[in-house]
């Protein structure tokens, strides 16, 4: 599996971490689309490069990081087909995943350590899509559609 994951400044030294977890534990191929500091950048740009990356099949799946997660999922869910969830706590975690099939992780740095962020990384990967549930993803795609120019 190939794993898209990008921070702003707010998330730089959690998505450093956790790309060194998905890197060891889980022997993933990791795409990094920066940023490489915490110097002062714009999250929209990097949620652009992550939700992209799935959206085009560069990247199975997703991980933004950013100060609190919201921002970033609003940016990586304008893409269609792009299903992303902040997940601070295990339960949306597992939740986005069996219910929803998320396909992008959001993060907030501010909110969560590292030892949760690894625990949420870990539920959302493992989880499995409940596929009784396809019928309102189904009907997510639809609403895209609607919006198609």
């Amino acid at each position: 599996m190939k794993i898209a994951i990008a921070s702003d400044h707010g998330g730089f030294e959690l998505k450093e971490l956790i790309k060194e977890y998905l890197q060891k534990d889980f022997k993933l191929d990791v795409i990094d689309f920066g940023t490489n500091s915490t110097e002062a950048v714009d999250y929209p740009d990097f949620a652009f490069l992550v939700a992209d990356a799935v959206c085009t099949k560069k990247a199975d799946k997703g991980i933004m990081i950013d100060s609190i997660g919201i921002a970033s999922a609003m940016v990586a869910n304008k893409f269609p087909g792009i299903r992303a969830a902040v997940c601070n706590d295990l339960y949306s975690a597992n939740s986005s995943k069996a219910h929803n099939n998320a396909n992008v992780l959001t993060m907030g740095a501010k909110l969560i350590g590292i030892g949760l962020a690894k625990e949420i990384v870990k539920v959302w990967l493992e989880t499995e899509f409940e596929v009784r549930h396809q019928s309102r993803i189904d009907k997510i795609t639809r609403i895209e559609r609607c919006f198609k120019s």
